[in-house]
């Protein structure tokens, strides 16, 4: 039995020593891999900002388009609630005309 257990030791152990070996093998390479390697450089710019009475005119063509945008939707809403208004009348004319109006001799 011990000699089971010596055995399975052995092999632990023999797998440990293997796997570390693997590990520093890949990791050899790896750091080859980054020293070898000629990582391509770019040139970089600053960014420059743009001209401020460019910014301003943007900002002032960005403010009519909204406003022209709220002009819009408050006329849209204004015209919605004539017709709205127009209809409910039309309708409550309707209602009284048949309920109080229209006598019933005329119906077939």
């Amino acid at each position: 039995m011990t000699s089971q257990d010596d055995r399975h030791k052995e092999l632990e152990r023999r797998e440990r020593t293997l796997r570390e070996r693997e590990m520093e093998v890949r990791l050899r390479e790896m750091e080859a891999d980054i020293r070898a390697s000629n990582a391509p450089f770019h040139k970089t710019v600053k960014h420059q900002p743009e001209n401020s009475s460019k910014l301003w005119i943007k900002k002032a063509i960005l403010g009519g388009k909204l406003f022209a945008l709220g002009v819009a939707v408050l006329i849209a809403v204004r015209i919605a609630s004539v017709m709205a208004g127009i209809i409910i009348v039309a309708a409550l004319t309707w209602i009284s005309y048949k309920l109080f109006f229209e006598s019933p001799k005329n119906k077939p």
